[in-house]
């Protein structure tokens, strides 16, 4: 086998080459480095192009809440057909007013609908003015007094050209046609070209005086209004970590049958009250009050109070008082408004004398209402024994 030696000189020269190899080794692993770090790049931008192709879903589980508790919800659909009935040019040669109704049950959210739409920039850029009428307005001197005061209004103003006026008009009780086509016949004569008219009503009788199809609003269905219920109990908690409490929100929102006043207040109540006990005893008292008043009065509470119809209101804490609420009203003036609250009423130790008045809720949204409840406390033992010996 033959030996090789290496010379001083040599030896000398792999010592010199050695950092060389190696730096170069170094090089090479840094560049394979760099070039994956920029196919990454590259794939994820071909990513993000492919993703923003699609709609936006916007998940903000844990502060939806605070955005739900000022927003109108779930009329997203209503609202854009409301908008391009108002913004939509008037056809050609047209020369009737045009006239949406809108028809509802109570408490469904007609004018809410119709103030939030009425608050769009674009509707306010597209009309001068706008009227907000009931059905007291209809009598001929409040109309005269009414349209001689936005002539005079809009007499003198020389910078707008089409002076249109949206006139919304809420028919509170039964619809009377003679006095609708009052009203329409003394708009038609002050009302200028552009001009259009929304009414509102329970009644189904408003669908003939449209000129457009009438927009027919229902309750919310079951998974919209649980979301809506569960968003707000929950608050800033993720229902996820709560099954056995998401479960019991999910009951107690089947019980109160998707009004959304009373969704409102009860959902705030347990969110203010987020233990698992309280919300069982709400439960069993929610249940046991509906049917309570079901087998009492042959109805159910919701519906007596969504026709303004007497109702009994049962008292968790005191459970031998009921509160009696003769009807209620709304109320647009902040300064009127009972500092007494329905919810503490029901749920908490705070017992009035005599008839009185309670805030049952108050709107943080247009139309901004606030609904007063007209009440007397009422001793469920002493009603019995009176009519034992009666």
């Amino acid at each position: 086998m033959a030996v090789t030696y290496l010379t001083h000189s040599d030896a000398n020269l792999m010592m010199s080459m050695m950092p060389t190899i190696r730096n170069t080794h170094i090089l090479e692993q840094l560049q394979d480095a760099l070039d994956n770090l920029s196919y990454m790049i590259l794939d994820v931008k071909e990513l993000v192009v492919f993703l923003t192709s699609y709609p936006r879903l916007y998940r903000q589980p844990y502060s939806m809440h605070l955005l739900l508790h000022n927003c109108m919800f779930g009329r997203q659909m209503e609202a854009e057909l409301v908008l391009n009935f108002l913004l939509q040019a008037r056809p050609h040669g047209a020369e009737e007013l045009e006239v949406l109704p809108i028809v509802g049950p109570g408490r469904v959210g007609k004018s809410t609908l119709v103030a939030n739409v009425c608050k769009d920039e674009r509707v306010r850029d597209q009309f001068s003015e706008i009227l907000f009428l009931s059905d007291h307005d209809f009598r001929d001197e409040k109309l005269m007094h009414l349209w001689e005061g936005c002539a005079k209004k809009f007499q003198n103003c020389t910078a707008i050209k089409d002076v249109r006026v949206l006139v919304v008009v809420e028919v509170a009780g039964d619809f009377n046609e003679g006095e609708w086509k009052r009203l329409y016949s003394s708009s038609k004569q002050f009302l200028t070209s552009g001009s259009k008219i929304i009414i509102t009503s329970r009644s189904k009788k408003i669908t003939k005086v449209g000129t457009r199809s009438a927009l027919m609003l229902k309750y919310l269905s079951d998974e919209a209004y649980w979301y809506f219920f569960k968003t707000l109990a929950f608050g800033s908690t993720d229902p996820m970590m709560h099954p056995r409490m998401a479960c019991l929100a999910m009951e107690i929102a089947r019980v109160l049958q998707r009004p959304f006043i009373t969704g409102t207040i009860t959902a705030g109540l347990m969110r203010d009250n987020f233990d698992t006990h309280f919300w069982c005893k709400l439960l069993a008292f929610l249940r046991g009050f509906v049917k309570w008043h079901v087998s009492r009065f042959g109805e159910d509470p919701s519906n007596c109070l969504n026709q303004n119809k007497p109702a009994h209101l049962r008292r968790m804490i005191r459970t031998s008082e009921a509160i009696m609420v003769y009807g209620w009203y709304e109320c647009r003036s902040q300064e009127e408004v009972p500092k007494m609250r329905l919810q503490n009423l029901m749920y908490g130790r705070a017992k009035p004398s005599g008839r009185f008045e309670t805030l049952a809720w108050s709107s943080p949204i247009p139309s901004y209402y606030s609904y007063i409840f007209a009440c007397e406390i009422e001793d469920l033992k002493n009603t019995a024994v009176k009519r034992k010996r009666s």
